[in-house]
Protein backbone atom coordinates (compact mmCIF):
# COMPACT_ATOMS: atom_id res chain seq x y z
CA UNK A 1 0.00 0.00 0.00
CA UNK A 2 1.32 3.43 -0.93
CA UNK A 3 -0.13 6.50 0.78
CA UNK A 4 0.28 10.07 -0.37
CA UNK A 5 1.32 12.81 2.05
CA UNK A 6 -2.27 14.09 2.01
CA UNK A 7 -3.67 10.66 2.82
CA UNK A 8 -1.24 10.26 5.71
CA UNK A 9 -2.07 13.71 7.07
CA UNK A 10 -5.78 12.81 7.08
CA UNK A 11 -5.20 9.73 9.24
CA UNK A 12 -5.91 9.88 12.99
CA UNK A 13 -3.43 9.26 15.79
CA UNK A 14 -3.58 5.95 17.65
CA UNK A 15 -4.51 6.47 21.34
CA UNK A 16 -1.68 5.07 23.41
CA UNK A 17 0.10 5.23 26.75
CA UNK A 18 3.79 5.57 27.49
CA UNK A 19 5.34 4.47 30.76
CA UNK A 20 8.51 5.73 32.40
CA UNK A 21 9.47 3.26 35.11
CA UNK A 22 11.89 4.78 37.62
CA UNK A 23 13.92 2.82 40.15
CA UNK A 24 14.92 3.92 43.67
CA UNK A 25 18.08 5.52 42.25
CA UNK A 26 16.07 7.72 39.88
CA UNK A 27 17.11 5.79 36.77
CA UNK A 28 14.62 4.95 34.00
CA UNK A 29 13.86 1.59 32.39
CA UNK A 30 14.78 1.48 28.69
CA UNK A 31 14.38 -1.53 26.45
CA UNK A 32 15.90 -2.40 23.08
CA UNK A 33 13.00 -3.25 20.79
CA UNK A 34 12.78 -6.77 19.41
CA UNK A 35 11.20 -5.53 16.17
CA UNK A 36 12.19 -2.49 14.16
CA UNK A 37 15.47 -0.70 13.69
CA UNK A 38 18.57 -2.20 15.27
CA UNK A 39 19.43 -0.25 18.40
CA UNK A 40 15.94 1.25 18.74
CA UNK A 41 15.33 1.77 22.46
CA UNK A 42 12.19 2.99 24.16
CA UNK A 43 10.08 2.93 27.29
CA UNK A 44 7.15 0.51 27.56
CA UNK A 45 4.14 1.76 25.62
CA UNK A 46 1.00 0.46 24.00
CA UNK A 47 -2.50 1.09 22.79
CA UNK A 48 -5.52 1.91 24.90
CA UNK A 49 -8.25 -0.69 24.46
CA UNK A 50 -11.88 0.32 23.88
CA UNK A 51 -13.50 1.26 27.19
CA UNK A 52 -10.16 1.34 29.02
CA UNK A 53 -8.87 4.41 30.86
CA UNK A 54 -5.28 5.52 30.31
CA UNK A 55 -3.93 4.50 33.73
CA UNK A 56 -5.44 1.02 33.47
CA UNK A 57 -3.89 0.69 30.00
CA UNK A 58 -0.50 1.81 31.36
CA UNK A 59 -0.57 -0.76 34.15
CA UNK A 60 -1.68 -3.48 31.71
CA UNK A 61 1.08 -2.61 29.22
CA UNK A 62 3.70 -2.56 31.97
CA UNK A 63 2.76 -6.10 32.96
CA UNK A 64 2.44 -7.35 29.37
CA UNK A 65 5.76 -5.89 28.20
CA UNK A 66 8.06 -6.27 31.20
CA UNK A 67 6.17 -8.46 33.66
CA UNK A 68 5.80 -5.79 36.34
CA UNK A 69 2.38 -5.88 38.01
CA UNK A 70 0.52 -2.97 39.59
CA UNK A 71 1.50 -4.18 43.07
CA UNK A 72 5.17 -3.45 42.28
CA UNK A 73 4.77 0.22 41.31
CA UNK A 74 3.41 3.47 42.59
CA UNK A 75 2.00 6.18 40.34
CA UNK A 76 4.17 9.29 40.60
CA UNK A 77 2.79 11.46 37.78
CA UNK A 78 0.62 11.54 34.69
CA UNK A 79 1.20 13.89 31.76
CA UNK A 80 -1.15 16.85 31.62
CA UNK A 81 -1.52 16.66 27.85
CA UNK A 82 -1.42 14.07 25.12
CA UNK A 83 1.95 13.93 23.35
CA UNK A 84 1.89 13.15 19.63
CA UNK A 85 4.42 11.91 17.14
CA UNK A 86 4.17 11.11 13.45
CA UNK A 87 5.65 7.95 12.01
CA UNK A 88 8.03 8.32 9.08
CA UNK A 89 5.97 8.19 5.86
CA UNK A 90 7.53 4.90 4.73
CA UNK A 91 6.43 3.17 7.95
CA UNK A 92 2.79 4.38 8.02
CA UNK A 93 1.43 1.83 5.49
CA UNK A 94 2.91 -1.14 7.37
CA UNK A 95 2.23 -0.20 11.00
CA UNK A 96 -1.26 -0.84 12.39
CA UNK A 97 -2.57 -1.65 8.92
CA UNK A 98 -1.97 1.88 7.67
CA UNK A 99 -4.84 3.22 9.81
CA UNK A 100 -2.84 5.75 11.88
CA UNK A 101 -0.32 8.49 11.13
CA UNK A 102 1.34 8.10 14.51
CA UNK A 103 0.45 7.96 18.18
CA UNK A 104 -1.14 10.28 20.71
CA UNK A 105 0.28 9.23 24.06
CA UNK A 106 -0.71 9.87 27.65
CA UNK A 107 2.45 9.35 29.70
CA UNK A 108 2.85 7.98 33.22
CA UNK A 109 5.78 8.01 35.61
CA UNK A 110 5.77 4.96 37.89
CA UNK A 111 8.26 4.24 40.64
CA UNK A 112 9.33 0.62 41.06
CA UNK A 113 8.78 -0.28 44.71
CA UNK A 114 10.19 -3.79 44.37
CA UNK A 115 13.59 -5.12 43.35
CA UNK A 116 14.76 -5.42 39.75
CA UNK A 117 14.09 -9.15 39.75
CA UNK A 118 10.36 -8.50 39.12
CA UNK A 119 11.30 -7.23 35.64
CA UNK A 120 10.90 -9.98 33.06
CA UNK A 121 11.22 -9.10 29.38
CA UNK A 122 10.90 -12.79 28.39
CA UNK A 123 7.11 -12.49 28.16
CA UNK A 124 4.71 -14.51 25.99
CA UNK A 125 5.09 -11.93 23.19
CA UNK A 126 8.39 -10.14 23.90
CA UNK A 127 8.75 -6.46 23.02
CA UNK A 128 12.35 -6.11 24.15
CA UNK A 129 15.55 -8.11 23.67
CA UNK A 130 17.50 -6.36 26.44
CA UNK A 131 17.04 -3.60 28.96
CA UNK A 132 18.99 -1.17 31.14
CA UNK A 133 18.47 1.53 33.73
CA UNK A 134 19.41 4.86 32.12
CA UNK A 135 19.30 8.50 33.10
CA UNK A 136 17.12 10.74 30.88
CA UNK A 137 20.07 12.08 28.85
CA UNK A 138 21.32 8.56 28.10
CA UNK A 139 17.83 7.45 27.17
CA UNK A 140 17.36 10.36 24.74
CA UNK A 141 20.51 9.32 22.90
CA UNK A 142 19.02 5.88 22.22
CA UNK A 143 15.47 6.85 21.26
CA UNK A 144 14.65 6.69 17.54
CA UNK A 145 14.73 10.22 16.10
CA UNK A 146 11.02 10.44 15.23
CA UNK A 147 10.07 9.88 18.91
CA UNK A 148 12.81 12.01 20.47
CA UNK A 149 10.80 15.26 20.72
CA UNK A 150 8.04 13.48 22.65
CA UNK A 151 10.58 12.05 25.09
CA UNK A 152 12.19 15.48 25.57
CA UNK A 153 8.78 17.02 26.33
CA UNK A 154 7.80 14.22 28.72
CA UNK A 155 11.17 14.38 30.51
CA UNK A 156 10.75 18.15 30.93
CA UNK A 157 7.24 17.69 32.33
CA UNK A 158 8.28 14.95 34.75
CA UNK A 159 11.69 16.44 35.71
CA UNK A 160 10.50 17.69 39.13
CA UNK A 161 9.65 14.06 39.98
CA UNK A 162 12.92 12.51 38.82
CA UNK A 163 15.56 11.48 41.31
CA UNK A 164 16.30 8.92 43.96
CA UNK A 165 13.67 8.04 46.52
CA UNK A 166 13.97 7.90 50.15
Amino acid sequence: MILTAGQIEALPYRPCVGILLMNADGMLFAGARKHGAVGAWQAPQGGIDDGEDAQTAALRELEEEIGVGADHVEVVAQSVDWHRYDLPADIVPTRWGGRFRGQAQRWFLFRLISTDDVINIATDDPEFIEWEWLNPAEMLERIVPFKRDVYQDVFAEFAPNFGASG
